[in-house]
C-alpha cells in the first residue's frame, strides 16, 4: 500500500491518495480549488496509473469539497461523508465567501458513512471512527493493518482543528480525539487535513491541548 499526499488550495488542505497493488485507489478529501489543481490531481493519478474507486470525506468544510463536483463528473464518483455534516456541505458556499473565495455548490453525498463501519476498497480496510468536536460529522479512517490514522482537522501536530466554525464544540472535540484517538495504538501514524504527519504516541505526549 502506497500513501500519497497532495496539497492544495488556498486553504492548503492535504488530499490524501491510498493505493493499492492492483493499482486502485481511495482518495480522501478532495481539496482542489481551481481547474488547474484538479488537472495536477489527474495528471498524477494517471501518471501512477491509479484507478479511483472511492471518494471520501473527513467532514465537508468548504476546503475539504472543494474538488467534489469535478471528481464526480471526471471518474462517476460521489462522495461518502458522515450525515451529521450535510448541513456544512449545503453551506459551502457561504462558508466559501466568508473566507474570501468563490466556488460552485458541491454535489449531494454519493451515500453516508457511521461511526464503526467498515469500507473495504481493493487492499484497502478502512474503519470510520467519528469524532465531532470540529464539525458534527468529522470522520477520522483508521488502518489498522498498516498503523494508520486520516484524522481530518481532528487532530494535527501539535494541536487540533478549530471549534469557532458552526457546529463546532471545544469540549466535545477534546472528548472525541481522548476516545477515538488517543485509544489508538500509540505507533499510529497521523495523517491530518493540514500540515505534516504525526504519531498518536506524540500527540499524547506533547500536544499542548493533552499536557
Amino acid at each position: 500500500m502506497q500513501i500519497y499526499r497532495l496539497v492544495f488550495s488556498p486553504i492548503e488542505v492535504n488530499t490524501y491518495i491510498i493505493a493499492d497493488s492492483d493499482n486502485l485507489c481511495v482518495v480522501i478529501d478532495c481539496g482542489c480549488y481551481t481547474v488547474e489543481e484538479f488537472k495536477r490531481l489527474t495528471d498524477f493519478l494517471d501518471q501512477k496509473k491509479l484507478e479511483p474507486v472511492l471518494l471520501l470525506n473527513t467532514h465537508c468544510h468548504l476546503d475539504h469539497v472543494f474538488g467534489n463536483g469535478r471528481f464526480l463528473e471526471k471518474y462517476q464518483l460521489g462522495s461518502l461523508c458522515h450525515r451529521a455534516d450535510e448541513k456544512n456541505l449545503k453551506n459551502s458556499v457561504k462558508q466559501a465567501m466568508f473566507f474570501g473565495l468563490k466556488m460552485d455548490a458541491p454535489p449531494e453525498p454519493a451515500g453516508f458513512i457511521e461511526d464503526g463501519q467498515i469500507i473495504l476498497s481493493g487492499l484497502a480496510k478502512l474503519k470510520a471512527l467519528h469524532v465531532p468536536g470540529h464539525s458534527p460529522g468529522s470522520i477520522a479512517f483508521y488502518i489498522e493493518k498498516e498503523g494508520i490514522v486520516f484524522t481530518g482537522d481532528a487532530l494535527f501536530a501539535g494541536s487540533i482543528g478549530r471549534t469557532d466554525l458552526p457546529g463546532g464544540d471545544f469540549d466535545t472535540l477534546i472528548n472525541s480525539i481522548k476516545t477515538k484517538l488517543f485509544t489508538l495504538p500509540a505507533e499510529t501514524v497521523v495523517y491530518p487535513g493540514h500540515y505534516g504527519s504525526t504519531t498518536i504516541g506524540k500527540e499524547i505526549n506533547t500536544n499542548p491541548y493533552f499536557t
